[in-house]
């Protein structure tokens, strides 16, 4: 169950069929999803018609709308600036800019490779051919972000479509498989055992003083829920 505007909705079954995967809205489990759900769906009314099936109640008047470690004050202005972003037009993508983006990332990519071919792999025309390289797919890894955010184009389906182009032509990589960690990361951004970011423990930050700490603390916790529920 999960918290929407104050309406309450069953996802258990819906999960399994979410188009953004199960693990995104199940992060939400027990917990206020509003501004989660207003972040990652463009066409609002249209999702609304899915949840009318899914609704199985409303929040009674005494509970509180927000998550317990949220404060209500800071979510509030969080929610207030956003509604003023989006009345002055800030959302709105500017098509030409993202056009020239692209243009000039296929530029880069073409002149790299037609720098060896022409000068050949000396050391001069092959650091520049690298430069040139390396420049273009760094770039083009943060174009393909702005894709995956639907942030370029107002229909999803066309930027999925630039973006498959992008990152799994052009780089190499499956967009399948940066959409599917990145939106559990801005769903639970920095949130251990949620945000994908943070699950590269223990092998790199088993010595830092904060993660370490936080993962004894988890592994206790489910330890002692296990003897509980045993006892139970």
């Amino acid at each position: 169950w999960l918290v929407i505007d104050r309406k309450v909705y069953d996802v258990s079954q819906f999960s399994k069929r979410h188009p953004g995967g199960s693990r995104v809205i199940g992060h939400y489990a027990g917990q206020d999803a509003t501004d989660a759900f207003v972040a990652f769906h463009n066409d609002k009314s249209l999702v609304k018609k899915y949840l009318k099936s899914l609704l199985i109640g409303e929040l009674a008047p005494d509970q509180p709308s927000f998550e317990s470690n949220k404060k209500k004050s800071l979510l509030e202005d969080f929610r207030e600036l956003r509604c003023t972003i989006e009345k002055m037009g800030l959302l709105r993508p500017n098509y030409s800019f993202f056009f020239l983006i692209f243009l000039h990332l296929l530029v880069l990519d073409a002149a790299s490779w037609l720098v060896v071919w022409y000068f050949g792999i000396s050391l001069v025309p092959f650091v520049a051919g690298m430069v040139l390289f390396t420049t273009a797919q760094i770039q083009m890894g943060w174009f393909q972000h702005d894709l995956g955010h639907c942030s370029v184009f107002r229909k999803p389906r066309w930027n999925h479509l630039l973006q498959t182009v992008v990152i799994n032509v052009l780089k190499g990589l499956p967009a399948s498989w940066w959409n599917h960690l990145h939106n559990q990361h801005h769903a639970k951004p920095n949130c251990f055992r949620k945000d994908p970011d943070l699950n590269m423990h223990p092998l790199l930050f088993s010595l830092g003083r904060t993660l370490s700490v936080e993962v004894c603390k988890s592994r206790f916790h489910d330890r002692k829920l296990e003897a509980d529920m045993d006892l139970i």
